[in-house]
This record gives C-alpha cells, structure tokens and sequence, in this order.
C-alpha cells in the first residue's frame, strides 16, 4: 500500500473514528487496519488547489459542491459487532464533488456516502494503492460515483475513467498542457495549463510527451 500502519492491531470502526476525529492527522481505515497519510509535496498542494478552485468556480449556481482533501468517504457498510473487524474502508480522496443533499455516516457529518467525482492526485507512496484497492472499492461500494480521476504529479497527464449505464467504466487519458476535458456528470470543463498552473515540469518530461504525441500521429 505504501503508507505507514499505525500499529499492528485491527481496529473496530469505533476506535478508528475515534482515534481520527481526535487528531490534526489524517487517517485511513482499510478493514481494520489504520494507515497515516503522509505530507503532501508543493506540486501536490498546487493541483490539488487549482483542481478545487476550478470546479468550485464552475459549479456555482448547480446543485453540486466540491471538497478538499479533509473530507471522508466510506466505502462499505462497516457496521462493527461487538468487538468483531468488518470489512470496508474510510479514505480521503484529494477532492469529492457531492451532487444533491451530502449523505452523512453519523451525527458527525464529516463522513460522505454519495461522491460523484473523486479526484486523487498521484504520489508514489501513495499510487499503486490509490490506482487499485481504492478504486476498486469506490467502484464496488459507492454507486453515486460517476468519475474518478488520476492526476499525475510528474508529468501534465490525466487519467479519468466514467462509469457508463451497466457500470462498466471507460478510461479517457488526456496529455499535455493544451488538453481540456468535460466531467459530463456534472458539467465542467477543464484545461489542464490550469490544474498544472505553476507546475513545472522539466524539459525532458514536455519533449517527451510531444514526442509520443507526434508517433501517435
């Protein structure tokens, strides 16, 4: 997975809330085993709020709100029986577009159980699990979510795979800083020179995307 157990212990969802919701630090419970999150790098703080800001811009007016990276999502039932570990997991996606009235876990309010769009940013601690188990589970357990997109760090790509009617999904890879892309789910449209704006990326990693681009042709 590549992030750091708390310890080795499996936890009740009760004692992960509580041990989460008492702290500055952020957590992720994935049947029974707690993982910290580790710091974010400048270009990932830099996507994450271009990404934000572009979607909070353009759904204004629509029944739809975006939020960052401080807001949960459960996937699963993860009902605790006494002492018995369910299955399921909590997680923070970098950014979750709810649609309609947010559905909550508890009287907390701070857990979601109707995503529409998540987006994470890619890290390599982080990616293998965000790429497989994750989405695995947001694709099994959250049937409101429509879009879930990839955000490379290193290079200007996206990766956004849409759920289509018998929910199967469809990968769309979107490469290079003159791309734009639609979430047709919630009617945004994006440019990637803004999600990577003061991103900067070497020459190398720009001459060989237009490289590939051009052996493509």
């Amino acid at each position: 997975m590549g992030l750091a157990k708390l310890k080795e212990y499996y936890y009740t969802t009760e004692e992960f809330l509580e041990i989460d919701r008492a702290t500055d630090e952020r957590y992720e419970y994935v049947d029974g085993v707690i993982y910290q999150m580790a710091g974010e790098s400048g270009e990932h703080g830099d996507i994450c709020t271009n990404f934000l800001s572009e979607l909070r811009f353009q759904l204004k007016g629509k029944n739809c709100r975006a939020r960052s990276k401080d807001t949960k999502v459960r996937s699963g039932m993860l009902s605790s029986k006494g002492n018995q570990v369910m299955k399921g997991m909590f997680s923070y996606p970098d950014i979750v577009v709810i649609c309609g009235e947010p559905e909550y876990h508890d009287k907390r309010r701070d857990i979601i159980l109707n995503p529409k769009v998540i987006v994470e940013v890619l890290s390599d601690s982080t990616e293998n699990f965000d790429r497989h188990d994750k989405f695995s589970r947001y694709r099994m357990f959250n049937p409101t979510l429509s879009d879930n997109i990839f955000v490379s760090q290193d290079e200007p790509i996206i990766e956004h795979f849409v759920r289509a009617e018998d929910n199967s999904w469809t990968l769309y890879t979107h490469v290079g800083l003159d791309k734009v892309f639609k979430i047709t789910s919630i009617d945004c449209e994006l440019k990637l020179s803004e999600i990577f704006d003061l991103v900067e990326f070497s020459d190398e990693v720009l001459a060989s995307l237009a490289e590939s681009h051009y052996n493509q042709k």
